[in-house]
């Protein structure tokens, strides 16, 4: 295995358990209470007035 080959694996293992160590720190650090829910909209509320089946 080349010096070249040995880094580029080395830099790729420096990326991936920095990515790794990063989601960690950040769901260890995570305090449910001071933030609000994202991505919840309550569901409209519609009313079938007419029966279509006639």
């Amino acid at each position: 295995m080349s010096s070249a080959m040995k880094a580029t694996l080395l830099a790729i293992a420096v990326v991936l358990i920095g990515m790794a160590g990063s989601f960690i720190w950040f769901v260890a650090n995570w305090d449910k209470e001071a933030e609000q829910p994202i991505g919840f909209v309550p569901a409209l509320n519609i009313k079938i007035t007419e029966d279509r089946l006639t």
